[in-house]
């Protein structure tokens, strides 16, 4: 890893932060941005899930009060996604860089197109609460294995099988998907870490640039509409499938 790399993966650590705090998508930018600097897919796509950890604890915490009031259901849920969490990781670790490759441009074409979607399919602040039904955990833990196999769009398709299937007020659906997801990265990370399929060093340097991304994101979302960051993210992940699709 050169010096101009490790500057190159900084920023994208940094603008991953920023975007996480202010409309999501993050993955694009760290997962891209690994692959670009030399790191097989398998690899990028392991070390991109530890530099998005710390963002899921942080707003896991923050949530705490509306995780305890959805108690029971968290942990239904959370157990169908730990398991989920883990078939999705060792699909990944068991496939070959080649195989995977050839994935990664349908991946993220498919991961773009649900985050563009994203606002359509964003539950109403307020919606009758149910709950959690056996379509609902079923469609939990198929997001689930996606999560721990990649990961990109992952909390919005948490939240549209949520809003579908439970309903309720936003902001306890929206701490359920940190939870759940906290969940599936943390089981991956387990998984990553046991096949040593993750760039340490790069790591090193991304977790930080996205802390501060992060902090600095929250002064942007006040000064920057998120409409703009969130059309700034489908443009990073159109292109991101081009150059994939292409370069093969």
């Amino acid at each position: 890893m050169t010096i101009a790399d490790a500057v190159f993966l900084f920023v994208a650590g940094f603008l991953s932060g920023v975007v996480n705090a202010i409309a999501g998508g993050g993955t694009f930018l760290t997962f891209g941005a690994m692959t670009l600097t030399g790191l097989p897919p398998i690899v990028a796509s392991a070390t991109s899930a530890i530099t998005q950890f710390p963002g899921y604890v942080t707003s896991t915490l923050a949530y705490a009060r509306e995780i305890r009031a959805d108690r029971r259901e968290a942990m239904v849920l959370g157990a169908w996604s730990l398991v989920g969490g883990l078939i999705g990781a060792l699909i990944l670790v068991s496939m070959s860089n080649a195989a995977f490759r050839v994935l990664v441009p349908w991946l993220i074409l498919g991961a773009t197109l649900v985050f563009a979607a994203g606002p359509y399919l964003r539950p109403k602040t307020l919606s009758p609460e149910k709950p959690v039904s056996p379509a609902g955990l079923a469609g939990q833990f198929v997001t689930s294995i996606y999560g721990g196999f990649f990961g990109a769009g992952m909390g919005i398709m948490t939240l549209a099988v949520l809003g579908l299937t439970k309903g309720g007020d936003y902001h306890r659906l929206n701490a359920l998907k940190n939870f759940l997801a906290l969940v599936i990265a943390a089981m991956a990370i387990v998984v990553f870490a046991s096949g040593d399929v993750v760039a340490w060093p790069q790591a090193a340097i991304m977790v930080p640039a996205g802390a501060i991304g992060g902090y600095a994101g929250v002064w942007a979302a006040r000064r920057v509409p998120q409409p703009v960051i969130r059309g700034l993210v489908v443009a990073v992940g159109l292109a991101l499938t081009v150059y994939y699709f292409v370069m093969g």
